[in-house]
């Protein structure tokens, strides 16, 4: 099929995807200069192997433990569950402060309550409908998408999507199936969502677990930007402190083609996710319909609560590094470190291109995340368990692209939730390089860090240079960061550097030395304050981290 295309005529970077299939994290600092660096006298021991860091499935037994439900909103009859049915729990929907504002729900204005005067979600069905009917354009789904957000007509553009419909879906023909589907799903909303979602709001620790067809209907009312007083995020507007979720800002991209080549390769694997969650072959299929659940939890730990960083006895715990593998690939079943922004999902729906944006496209699911998490403050972060995979990709940045379909054989707990864990927790943005090495940057992202890889099943963290890259950290400051966190946290760690053997073989040193001579957090914390002082009194030449510690701990073995 030729879709015509009209019936009228940085971002943050946490470390980039690898060139096959992957999102990695890594800094390329020291790459150039690892070819001629000699080789160091001390030998560095093997790492430790990544088959023995724990995963999800060896805490099964945990997981399969009944949902808690304090705090926990559970959209699904948990009873109808039980006998191997999912439906939609009931409820009383609301229309306040505290919940999600569904497009169905939307209030009439009084001087429009008449039998003549259509509500919002009358004019929503009525071109919605008209897209079911599978003769389309992409000029239609712009005229059917604006009929209801009459007041963005000369804001909104939708450049991405007519590039999209020129140049390729061509390759992928599939828009003439997926968007009535999609369509479809959108108006399937009241009969899907029949009680209120709360928002995740700061300082509270509340979880939201929803179906996977519930996840894939509001995200096609994203799609279709159905969402009421979403489209304002100016500061005082009532959801500043929040994400965008309706899809405007990927559709358009103010006349700049090199943004529409990328974001079409974003709506490739939006697209292939919406295929995949209409799909209506058979179950016995693993790429059908998928029928699980996913869970979002947000976690706050009160600043009383935290770790006193000078008083910790604790020595690091078991690291697996490499230069290669992956977060997503070789850390399956570990906690899997979203290098996130306070918004969640940073500019999956804009620019964006980074390990965070790359994370939401392989797995669209995460993108539901921005409907109800406001922006995370420094003691939370956004916990998700059960997402599914459904996409390959490859490059970072501005060489992104879709690759292809990713069957996510993952397996499942009892709630039918896949075996994949993220966590999301937001570095400091560094304009300065300098700023990070102060005791208060370091307290916080150690504190932040923590709030992300405390709590249970104790498995491995998969992780890498969070906070690296456009935010400037520095990756050896990084890796100790969350190399102590992760010891007061009681949990291993597999960590990625994308290719940057040099860093790896540093980091590791550095671990072999820590954990041979069993350097306590509170020490270690009491060298990196340390460090701060020689930074600010050397700022011109300032001593490299590492050797500053072994320095400290009497190893002074030449390892340049």
């Amino acid at each position: 099929m030729s879709l015509p295309t009209s019936s009228k005529s940085g971002d943050r970077n946490r470390g980039p995807s690898n060139q096959s299939s992957r999102t990695r994290a890594m800094d390329t600092s020291d790459a150039s200069r690892s070819a001629t660096r000699p080789k160091p006298v001390l030998e560095q021991g093997p790492t430790n192997p990544i088959k023995k860091l724990k995963t999800l499935e060896d805490f099964s037994t945990e997981l399969n433990q009944p949902i808690p439900m304090k705090g926990h909103t559970i959209l699904i009859d948990i009873t109808y569950f039980q006998s191997g049915v999912i439906v939609p729990n009931q409820g009383k929907h609301t229309w306040d402060a505290n919940h999600v504002k569904l497009p169905h729900l939307y209030p009439q204005p009084a001087s429009h309550q008449s039998h003549t005067s259509p509500s919002r979600w009358d004019a929503t069905r009525e071109a919605l409908n008209r897209l079911t009917k599978g003769s389309f354009s992409i000029g239609d789904i712009k005229t059917a998408i604006m009929s209801y957000n009459g007041r963005y007509r000369n804001t909104w553009t939708f450049e991405a999507l007519h590039y999209y419909g020129q140049n390729v879906h061509a390759i992928d023909n599939n828009l003439h199936m997926v968007i009535p589907k999609m369509a479809k799903l959108a108006l399937d909303l009241p009969d899907l969502i029949q009680q209120p979602i709360p928002l995740l709001r700061q300082q509270q620790n509340q979880a939201i677990t929803l179906s996977q067809q519930q996840i894939s209907c509001l995200l096609a009312n994203a799609f279709f930007c159905t969402f009421p007083h979403r489209n304002d995020t100016r500061p005082g507007s009532e959801y500043a402190n929040y994400p965008t979720i309706n899809f405007s800002s990927l559709f358009g991209n103010r006349k700049k083609p090199a943004k529409s080549v990328l974001k079409a390769e974003k709506l490739r694997a939006i697209f292939h996710y919406f295929n995949t969650m209409t799909n209506e072959s058979s179950h016995q299929d693993p790429a059908s319909k998928p029928d699980g659940l996913v869970t979002f939890e947000r976690i706050c730990i009160p600043p009383q609560q935290l770790p006193n960083w000078k008083n910790r006895k604790e020595t690091l715990k078991n690291l697996h590094i490499s230069s290669e593998g992956s977060i997503e690939q070789e850390g399956t079943g570990m906690l899997q470190v979203d290098f996130a922004s306070k918004y969640i999902g940073g500019g999956v729906l804009k620019s964006g291109l980074v390990q965070e944006e790359i994370l939401f496209l392989m797995s669209p699911e995460l993108i539901v995340a921005r409907l109800f998490t406001e922006k995370l403050a420094d003691n939370e972060c956004l916990k998700i368990t059960g997402p599914q995979m459904y996409n390959i990709t490859t490059g970072y940045s501005k060489t992104f692209s879709w690759v292809g379909p990713y069957i996510d054989l993952t397996k499942r707990d009892t709630w039918k939730r896949r075996y994949r864990q993220i966590v999301a927790i937001d570095a400091l943005d560094f304009k300065n390089p300098k700023e990070q090495y102060t005791k208060e940057t370091i307290t916080r992202e150690l504190n932040k860090a923590y709030v992300g890889l405390c709590g249970q099943p104790k498995t491995a963290i998969a992780t890498g240079n969070w906070g690296c890259g456009a935010f400037k950290g520095d990756p050896k400051l990084k890796a100790l960061i969350q190399l102590m966190a992760a010891a007061v946290a009681d949990r291993d760690m597999a960590y990625f550097t994308f290719g940057n053997e040099h860093l790896a073989y540093e980091i590791q040193r550095m671990h072999d030395i820590l954990a041979k001579e069993k350097v306590t957090v509170e020490t270690l914390y009491k060298f990196l304050k340390d460090y701060c002082g020689h930074y600010a009194r050397e700022h011109r030449s300032p001593k490299d981290l590492y050797r500053f510690i072994r320095e400290k701990i009497g190893r002074t073995e030449s390892l340049l």
